[in-house]
């Protein structure tokens, strides 16, 4: 119960900030950076704004691998998934809050969580959204970013939710850690933040 409401609290307070935040951070110019990150036209953009729009792209996959095993749910997490690409923790935090212990799994197996259960798809997401972020570490204009983060709400609000997603693994890995029998050192690692995950995810025992 206590984390269904912290979950709960979590979304409002992360919802009411964004809308609050409208209000001091300009817009102007937002429509157009989301068309050309969407479009592929990315010259003079900044690579770490370019490195976070992607990978919040990746991370919706990721969640789907673990969120979408779910069988004994009152709610489908099938809608919750699919508006995450637009809407990140925005739409994952509400299922979070809402789903129940599920540690049987999915007993049948559509084409997409065969997709999902593969290791080849889990290391194909972790490689690009590694490689992502060492290049916009790397390649990056931090006080640009910066600077963009103070003034744009697009972008400010995409970094923290950026942010919140890496860290809510935990809130999901139990089950799965269960329903696959998993133990020992893999299960100490898969908590390590943000990277934790995706080796866990690379390296956890295929259900079928």
């Amino acid at each position: 119960m206590a984390r269904k409401l912290f979950l709960g609290l979590l979304w409002l307070a992360l919802t009411t900030y964004a809308i609050a935040s409208s209000f001091t951070k300009t817009q102007q110019g937002d429509f157009d950076l989301i068309l050309k990150l969407s479009t592929g036209e990315l010259a003079g953009i900044n690579p770490i704004i370019i490195a976070i729009f992607y990978i919040m792209g990746i991370f919706p996959v990721i969640y789907a691998a673990f969120i979408l095993f779910d069988s004994n749910q009152k709610i489908s997490p099938y809608p919750f998934s699919a508006v995450s690409f637009g809407l990140g923790a925005f739409a994952l935090l509400p299922y979070l809050a809402l789903r129940q212990t599920d540690i049987t799994g999915n007993k049948s197996k559509n084409w997409l969580l065969k997709i999902l259960d593969s290791p080849l798809t889990a290391i194909a997401a972790s490689v690009a959204f590694i490689t992502l972020m060492i290049w916009g570490l790397t390649q990056g204009d931090w006080s640009d970013y910066v600077a963009q983060w103070q003034t744009s709400q697009f972008i400010h609000v995409m970094s923290i939710d950026f942010c919140l997603l890496s860290l809510l693994f935990p809130a999901i890995l139990g089950d799965d850690m269960q329903r696959r029998g998993v133990k020992g050192w893999l299960k100490a690692i898969a908590f390590i933040p943000l990277f934790g995950a995706l080796i866990y995810w690379c390296l956890r025992p295929q259900l079928w």
